[in-house]
């Protein structure tokens, strides 16, 4: 008779993964949708509208930026600033799976 609670269910497998990949993805992900979106689109979007305004479905866009595009800009700028604070961690950090520090593995 085996006693269950000793043995796993599923053997455990070391996959040999690298999660630098994976914060690497995280970081171009938020540096693409906070530059590029928050960023670039909005000003150009405000850059090409006339004074009259623009309609984008439901949303008129005029030519100055208002509160809202503000807004926008800000929070595109901090996300892309994070971003690339964890696109600079991933490159920084050792080859292999992520350590903790103090944590003993």
């Amino acid at each position: 008779m085996t006693d269950l609670q000793e043995t796993p269910a599923v053997p455990p497998e070391d996959y040999g993964g690298d999660e630098r990949a994976g914060l690497a993805a995280a970081g171009a992900t938020l540096v693409g949708l906070g530059w590029l979106l928050g960023v670039v689109v909005n000003l150009l979007l405000h850059l090409e509208a006339p004074a009259s305004g623009t309609s984008i479905g439901p949303v008129v866009v005029h030519n100055a930026l208002g509160p809202f595009a503000w807004t926008t800009l800000l929070i595109g700028a901090l996300t892309g600033a994070v971003g690339l604070a964890i696109v600079i961690l991933s490159r920084a950090a050792p080859r292999g799976p992520l350590v903790l520090p103090g944590r003993a593995y």
